[in-house]
């Protein structure tokens, strides 16, 4: 009998794999074309975006007359604009995959050897708007580790030190 269950799972499990590549290519292809637009400066400064977030047009007003600096931070704020609403748009094309996903069973859920591992899935941490050089950017910089307890040793001034073993 449990056989019958987890053949008749496994069969609608494939079923559902099969409708789910179906919708998968269909977010492709509308992905494709997706754009989206951030302006600043009351519509004077336009920056419009593709799917993967690479601007593919920058307008300005003809008869914007800024600083470069100030021209500066307006595309910047076009450009964020412009990504955030490529994010809703991406979740709002996405929403039905991830629901469709969520509905199929787990593999723990059909057999209890199987243990459930997704919470060990690391949470999403969306990337810093922040100038390169910001203090926000800097607090969370993990390469400057700092070795204490280390023992100096001294060689020969030009000499390289090499194995080939390695």
């Amino acid at each position: 009998m449990a056989n019958e269950f987890l053949k008749t799972e496994l069969a609608a499990m494939v079923d559902e794999f099969q409708v789910q590549m179906q919708v998968l290519a269909d977010y492709h292809r509308k992905r494709s074309q997706l754009t989206a637009t951030g302006t600043a400066l009351q519509r004077r400064v336009t920056v419009v975006l593709n799917a993967d977030g690479v601007v593919i047009e920058t307008r300005f007003d003809p008869d914007l007359d800024l600083h470069l600096s100030e021209l500066a931070a307006a595309v910047t704020e076009a450009a964020q604009a412009a990504a955030t609403e490529l994010a809703s748009k991406t979740a709002e094309l996405t929403a039905p995959i991830q629901e469709r996903r969520d509905r199929l069973p787990k593999m723990s859920d059909l057999l209890e050897e199987v243990p459930d591992l997704t919470a060990h899935i690391p949470e999403f941490i969306p990337a810093s708007i922040a100038p390169p050089n910001a203090a926000e950017r800097r607090q969370h910089d993990d390469s400057g580790m700092v070795f204490t307890d280390v023992e100096e040793l001294e060689r020969p001034a030009g000499q390289i030190i090499a194995d080939d073993r390695w």
